[in-house]
């Protein structure tokens, strides 16, 4: 059985909270978040394609991919990395193409919980009204189908 996976966003600010363990060590799991080749095996639901990972993972690098829903609705993803500390913490903007110019900041910590790991997002939308929408998009199934492929990447 897999980890759950708490997505919280609390009415009025324009935040989303993201917490998730598990159950690899914090190097294995931080390697998933930043290597293209381990990216592309777990990144997004199973329905949606994902193609052209670039990850320039260092303070003032960039990233990007794109994709496809299962409806041929095709996206991107970009942004730039601000924090870049191994195994501890990840800080970077992210845009969606289906909202251009509304450009988030999204905190990724991760925890070692000796052998397991915690991950804690915290991401920051333009306005509330931004976030809504990002979360009325359905970004929860996907972001917990993605994390479902990443414990099964992770477990071998």
């Amino acid at each position: 059985m897999s980890n759950p996976t708490t997505i919280t966003s609390e009415p009025g600010v324009p935040f989303v909270e993201t917490i998730r363990e598990f159950d690899a060590p914090v190097d294995a799991v931080y390697r998933a978040h930043v290597e293209p080749e381990l990216l592309a095996k777990w990144l997004g639901p199973r329905r949606d394609t994902v193609s052209g990972i670039e990850y320039d993972t260092r303070v003032g690098g960039r990233w990007s991919f794109g994709g496809a829903s299962s409806d041929g609705y095709e996206f991107t993803f970009s942004g730039v990395f601000h924090a870049v500390e191994p195994q501890k913490l990840l800080i970077m903007t992210f845009e969606f193409s289906g909202a251009p110019g509304q450009v988030g900041i999204g905190t990724t910590t991760f925890e070692d919980l000796g052998g397991r790991t915690r991950i804690s997002i915290h991401d920051v939308y333009p306005t509330v009204e931004a976030r809504d929408m990002a979360v009325a998009s359905g970004m929860d199934s996907g972001v917990i189908e993605g994390y479902e492929r990443l414990d099964e990447l992770l477990a071998g």
